[in-house]
């Protein structure tokens, strides 16, 4: 029972993750969107090998990804002039810093992506998700 709990306690303690006071701070952060680029291809690798039945590695396109980011609602928490390409960023940013601080798990994010055909559809009710449970 101790090795799960110093487990759990080291699993709970990222020391490279910056407080951040809102969610804007979240979504601009360019380090924490890099990890997040590796998590978001991740979840959509497992999603896919889910639905073959075999395992498959992809990568997701920024296109999709910030589409996925405004139906979530989110755009609005960005600065006024951004390119897609920080979108997307935002987007991978946000997903690693939902699951760093478990506001989402592995296994829910790869569910939301899997049970659509469309992906843009299931990574924007992934975000939606998110939103809801993030706390400021």
């Amino acid at each position: 029972m101790q090795m799960v709990q110093a487990l759990t306690k080291r699993i709970k303690t990222f020391h490279f993750v910056k407080n951040y006071e809102n969610l804007a701070q979240v979504l601009t952060d360019h380090k924490l969107a890099s990890l997040g680029d590796a998590y978001i291809n991740f979840i959509y690798s497992m999603a896919l090998s889910n639905r073959k039945g075999k395992p498959s590695g992809a990568k997701v396109k920024g296109r999709v990804l910030a589409e996925a980011l405004k139906k979530a609602g989110l755009r609005k928490y960005m600065p006024s002039r951004v390119t897609r390409h920080m979108l997307a960023d935002a987007a991978e940013a946000l997903a690693i810093y939902a699951w760093l601080h478990r506001y989402v798990t592995l296994e829910e994010s790869i569910a939301m992506v899997e049970k659509t055909e469309d992906l843009v559809e299931g990574l924007s009710q992934l975000f939606m998700t998110i939103k809801d449970r993030i706390k400021f």
